[in-house]
C-alpha cells in the first residue's frame, strides 16, 4: 500500500503537480492546502483543484475538509481550502474533527492565520485508518504553548483508533518540538530516516523537516523516501506499508 503526503500549496505549480500525479501510482494521497470551489471551473485558471488531482491520480474515493472559505469571485462563489484524503479503497468510516479555531469565511490577513485546524480520520475497507492533519502554524518550527495544546487534542483522537494506523501531515513543527512528544506512541518515519528538510526552497530557505508520516506498531514499513519532484513549496513524502 503506497501512501503520499504532500502540502500542495493550493496547486500553484499547476503543470508539474498534475504530471506528478499522472506519472505516479499511489493508493492513498493525503494533502493539505488543497482547494476546490464546487462546480465553479474558473478556479482552474489559477490553481490545481482537488477534482483535477483526483482525475490525474485515478483515485476514486475522497474526504474533503475545509479549513478556510474565501470569496474570490465577483458573483460571491466561494473557494475552499483544506485537508483532503484520496483513496483507492472505499472509506468505511470518516470523520472531520475540529481541534482549534473556528470554521468560517476569511476576510482579512488576521482571519487567514487564525483559521480552523481539523483532523481527518478515514477508516478504509482494507482495515487501515488514515489520519490527515495540517498542524498549527507558528514562525518557529519548535512551536509554542498553543502548538502543544492543539497537538494534545490531535493525539487524543489518534490514541483512540484501533488497528493499523497511518498519520500524515504538514505538522508545521520538527520532530524535536515539544508538541511532537504528544505523538511519541507512533513511529515518526521522517525522524527515523534522518530527514533534515521537507521544504523545497520555493518559499522558505533553510532546513526544516516539518512534514511527517507516522505509523503505529500494527504497520510494517517497506519503504520511505522524500521525492525530488518540484511540485510545491513542500516536498512530497512517500511510504509503502503493510498492515500486520
Amino acid at each position: 500500500m503506497k501512501i503520499l503526503q504532500l502540502n500542495v500549496w493550493t496547486g500553484r505549480i499547476k503543470g508539474a503537480l498534475l504530471d506528478f500525479f499522472k506519472e505516479n501510482d499511489f493508493d492513498v494521497i493525503c494533502m493539505q492546502e488543497a482547494v476546490w470551489a464546487g462546480d465553479n471551473e474558473r478556479i482552474e485558471n489559477f490553481f490545481v483543484t482537488v477534482d483535477q488531482i483526483k482525475e490525474a491520480s485515478g483515485l476514486k474515493y475522497e474526504l474533503k475538509s475545509s479549513n478556510i472559505s474565501m470569496s474570490i469571485f465577483s458573483d460571491g462563489d466561494k473557494m475552499e481550502q483544506g485537508n483532503v484524503i484520496l483513496s483507492r479503497y472505499k472509506m468505511k468510516r470518516t470523520e472531520n474533527i475540529l481541534v482549534h479555531g473556528e470554521l468560517g469565511m476569511v476576510n482579512t490577513v488576521k482571519d487567514f492565520w487564525e483559521h480552523a485546524y481539523t483532523v481527518q480520520v478515514a477508516e478504509l475497507e482494507n482495515g487501515v485508518t488514515i489520519v490527515n492533519h495540517h498542524g498549527y502554524w507558528q514562525p518557529t518550527p519548535i512551536g509554542n504553548e498553543t502548538t502543544v495544546e492543539v497537538m494534545k487534542n490531535v493525539a487524543g483522537i489518534v490514541h483512540e483508533i484501533k488497528g493499523p494506523l497511518v498519520m500524515c501531515g504538514d505538522l508545521n513543527i520538527i520532530h524535536e518540538a515539544p508538541a511532537m512528544r504528544e505523538l511519541d506512541f507512533l513511529r515518526d518515519l521522517t525522524e527515523e530516516n534522518h530527514i533534515k528538510n521537507t521544504l523545497s526552497g520555493l518559499k522558505f530557505n533553510g532546513e526544516v523537516a516539518c512534514d511527517h508520516i507516522l505509523v503505529n506498531d500494527l504497520v510494517t514499513v517497506k519503504h520511505f523516501e522524500v521525492l525530488p519532484n518540484l511540485v510545491s513549496d513542500h516536498k512530497a513524502l512517500a511510504a509503502e506499508i503493510l498492515p500486520l
